[in-house]
């Protein structure tokens, strides 16, 4: 086996999840989310339910393509251990993707058995889905992960430069509340403009919908991190694709900022809202690659120090052997 086509199935994986993800959106937008009743994972008591309805047909597409990813994720998982080098970082990448997903699994799994879908008002589903939304953001961390140390990238460190990690840190943090306040903006959305549901019929609405007033004052603070995170990256670790990464963060942020103002100008068309959180997804990819990037830099240093000399094993990954 070479390293080039886990590496390949890696990036694929991350794909079909950003898909499933985004599906997962278009799912709650149209309100299909009660398309297979109160059932998992059966859809309305069946393998093979009825598909007259267009909300069943959505919900059940849903459900398949998730199972497609998990698959993918456990193909990697037996891959990894079964053909690569054992103690490598990308066995702690596909583990730790294993498990998120089988968490994503669980959580999609709960908002069907305890009906927080379609136009269900509660403010448990407000927290049901920010919960949903941070772990489907570590969820994502842990495939890009896999699929940098799947091209040969290095161990993370967390020794060096304290201002960076300083950094990171924030902007990491930073965007989960980012998410957070945008999964239940989002929800507000589909309350009122897909379920037809007047903050004048519901406090839960009303409240959903003050809220959505901070998304935007969060977004121009996060905005602060995101650039602080980049700036200190570039001019600490200033090497060519550490700023490359660091441009296309602060690109993806801006044209984010733009469908966030044309979503609310536009009444969040169903498509402009998977587009935001397409954008959204790939900011928290491109953070990623920027930090295992900045802190794989930190890493080499620490080798060099060892004085330790790279060999390629017969499956083609980097090993260390000291000299």
């Amino acid at each position: 086996m070479k390293i080039t086509s886990f590496a390949r199935f890696a990036w694929f994986t991350l794909l079909v999840n950003i898909l499933v993800i985004i599906g997962g959106a278009y799912v709650r937008a149209t309100g299909s989310g009660a398309g297979c009743g109160a059932h998992w994972p059966l859809c309305n008591g069946s393998m093979l339910p009825d598909t007259s309805r267009i909300h069943t047909i959505i919900e059940f597409s849903h459900r398949i393509t998730s199972g497609i990813a998990l698959i993918c994720v456990l193909v990697m998982l037996v891959w990894a251990w079964r053909k690569i080098p054992r103690w490598q970082p990308v066995h702690t990448g596909v583990v730790l993707s294993a498990f998120f997903i089988l968490m994503e699994a669980a959580l999609g799994a709960g908002l069907v058995l305890f009906e927080y879908v379609a136009f269900n008002v509660s403010i448990a589903r407000a927290y049901w889905m920010a919960a949903h939304l941070v772990n489907t953001f570590l969820l994502l961390s842990f495939l890009t992960l896999t699929v940098w140390w799947a091209r040969g990238g290095d161990r993370l460190s967390l020794r060096g430069d304290r201002w960076i990690r300083l950094a990171l840190g924030l902007a990491f943090l930073g965007t989960l509340i980012l998410g957070s306040s945008g999964a239940i903006t989002a929800l507000g959305d589909t309350l009122t403009l897909a379920g037809g549901i007047s903050p004048t019929e519901s406090v839960i609405v009303a409240q959903l919908i003050g809220l959505r007033l901070f998304h935007p004052m969060i977004a121009f603070a996060v905005g602060a991190l995101l650039w602080l995170a980049a700036w200190t990256v570039s001019k600490r670790r200033p090497t060519k694709r550490n700023k490359q990464f660091a441009t296309l963060l602060m690109a993806i942020y801006a044209v984010q900022l733009l469908a966030g103002a044309l979503n609310v100008a536009w009444l969040a068309p169903v498509w402009l809202q998977l587009l935001h959180l397409l954008l959204a997804d790939s900011l928290w990819i491109t953070l990623v690659f920027l930090a295992a990037s900045a802190s794989e830099v930190e890493q080499s240093k620490v080798d060099t120090r060892k004085s330790s000399v790279p060999f390629t094993t017969k499956d083609g990954f980097m090993s260390q052997a000291k000299m």
